[in-house]
């Protein structure tokens, strides 16, 4: 018998009473209904078997057990937390790559030795699992798989050596016969956390390519996890970055991502979302840019009524001359790596989302949000509320004709608002006159053609006709300078857009 059974409180001079002396009488251990202790009649005809309720019989340890060395400086409190260096014999492995082609190779290093072996991981703690655990016999030729923590697919298997090796030829482990046990979990050891002050993950797993363990946790927000899932390691495609807010503040990465990173944690091909609501994102900062718009006091009180009742930290700067300034002053002013830029022409959506948040799971990069134009019925980024990175702001020394264009960027389909810039024909022209030159140098693009017509064409409501005038005075002064680079930066300053309206329109 492979399974040794403590038989010291058994009566061996039991006999059953006469009308079922015909059974076979099979004894429970302290798992299973069949512990694998028998009386047989001698003259058996095949009656069945009667399955005894009392009289445990219990099993004891099986003293083999494989170790899987995941490197990830666990193997030796694994392996003592299971108490085999006292009590039997083991064996390190490797782990290599997925948990099919490591079990194929223990298999056959025990074959011809063991007819079951016990396989154990050196990222679970053992130290309350009971190795006396065996199977019904009618599951014997089964692999038999037990859950780490509640993960299904887990470290710890019971394998029939000789069984396994005749069908392991399979693509998948998940193909092969298995009992998943429900029943009985092993813990797994925590996985490390590398805290870091990073404002995306991309750059932090860059600058810890060291991390040995299979897993690890990414945090750039310090917050305590206490409910971290736990992520299968039976091959590649199961060992997935798996973000736990939606703005993957935090995230699990594994070790095996870190050969695809370049640019995003989306060259990495296996990534889980469903656990993007286990943790929070610290809220962005809210920040309200005004520079003597005359709707300012009435969109800022908007912005006040709208926020209120969210945990964002809303502030406001004013009075900084050219886009440049006013820009790096907000971000200068925000406690976050992103912040929501809230110009003073844009009448808020009262319904916009302010839990939203930057993907991490990228490089840095702004967003750009849509608003309406009121005017020409125009619906897109043009004076609508950005998430800008604040590192990318402060480092952007305005040399392109665009500052939000001229770095990394990207769209949101998210209408934050109204854009009512056509309160008064100065704020209106020098509206349309900055966008439209900016449309203007970059004909090229259809979408850009498209909305230049727009603006040249279509004016209704209040100061219309200032709206066109100043697209119209755009293409004249685009024309003027022959699309000159230095000539169009002009338009970034208040002052010099000042001069020139009043030059036209004095």
């Amino acid at each position: 018998m492979e399974y040794l059974s403590d038989y010291s409180g058994v009566d061996f001079i039991w006999e059953p009473v006469p009308w079922e002396s015909q059974f076979i009488h099979a004894w429970p251990s302290q798992w299973q209904q069949d512990g694998g202790t028998y009386l047989v009649p001698k003259n058996y005809d095949d009656a069945g078997v009667k399955y005894h309720e009392d009289g445990v019989i219990p099993r004891t340890k099986n003293s083999v057990i494989y170790f899987i060395d995941h490197y990830d400086q666990n193997i030796e409190k694994t392996i003592q937390s299971t108490n085999i260096a006292d009590t039997g014999k083991y064996e390190i492995t490797r782990y290599a790559s997925n948990y099919l082609n490591t079990l194929r190779r223990i298999a056959k290093r025990a074959q011809g030795t063991y007819k079951h072996i016990w396989v154990c991981s050196s990222v679970c703690d053992y130290t309350d699992f009971d190795f006396s655990w065996h199977p019904e016999k009618w599951q014997s030729d089964m692999v038999h798989a037990f859950p780490s923590d509640e993960q299904k697919f887990g470290d710890t298997f019971y394998i029939p050596v000789d069984k396994f090796l005749e069908q392991s030829d399979v693509e998948l482990l998940d193909w092969y016969e298995i009992n998943f046990i429900d029943d009985v979990s092993v813990p797994r050891w925590p996985i490390p956390v590398v805290n870091h002050e990073y404002d995306n993950q991309v750059d932090a797993v860059k600058n810890n390519s060291n991390i040995d363990a299979p897993l690890s946790l990414y945090s750039n927000n310090k917050s305590t996890i206490t409910n971290v899932p736990t992520i299968s390691l039976w091959r590649e495609q199961t060992k997935t970055i798996t973000p736990l807010s939606s703005g993957a503040s935090q995230v699990i990465i594994p070790r095996d991502a870190g050969t695809y990173i370049t640019e995003q944690l989306y060259d990495y091909p296996y990534i889980e979302k469903s656990f993007n609501n286990v943790t929070t994102d610290t809220p962005l900062d809210i920040v309200f840019i005004s520079n003597g718009e005359s709707n300012a006091e009435e969109n800022w009180n908007r912005l006040l009524e709208s926020t209120k009742y969210i945990n964002n930290r809303v502030t406001r700067v004013d009075g900084n001359n050219g886009r440049i300034a006013a820009y790096q002053a907000a971000l200068s002013e925000s406690n976050t790596d992103w912040a929501f830029c809230v110009f003073a022409k844009l009448e808020i959506s009262l319904d916009f989302d302010w839990a939203w948040q930057p993907d991490r799971l990228q490089e840095r990069k702004h967003y750009i949000f849509n608003a309406k134009n009121p005017v020409n019925g125009l619906e897109y980024g043009h004076m609508a509320m950005i998430a800008y990175n604040k590192k990318l702001v402060l480092e952007n020394d305005g040399s392109g004709l665009d500052f939000t264009l001229s770095q990394k960027h990207t769209t949101v389909p998210l209408l934050s608002g109204v854009a009512r810039f056509n309160s008064d024909p100065w704020m209106t022209w020098r509206t349309a006159f900055r966008e439209c030159l900016k449309l203007r140098n970059d004909a090229d693009n259809i979408e850009s053609e498209y909305r230049l017509e727009k603006w040249l064409t279509v004016a209704d409501g209040n100061n219309g006709e200032w709206s066109t005038a100043g697209a119209k005075d755009a293409i004249d002064f685009y024309n003027a300078v022959s699309g000159d680079y230095e000539n169009l930066r002009l338009s970034y300053e208040w002052q010099w857009l000042r001069e020139y309206y009043d030059s036209r329109y004095s």
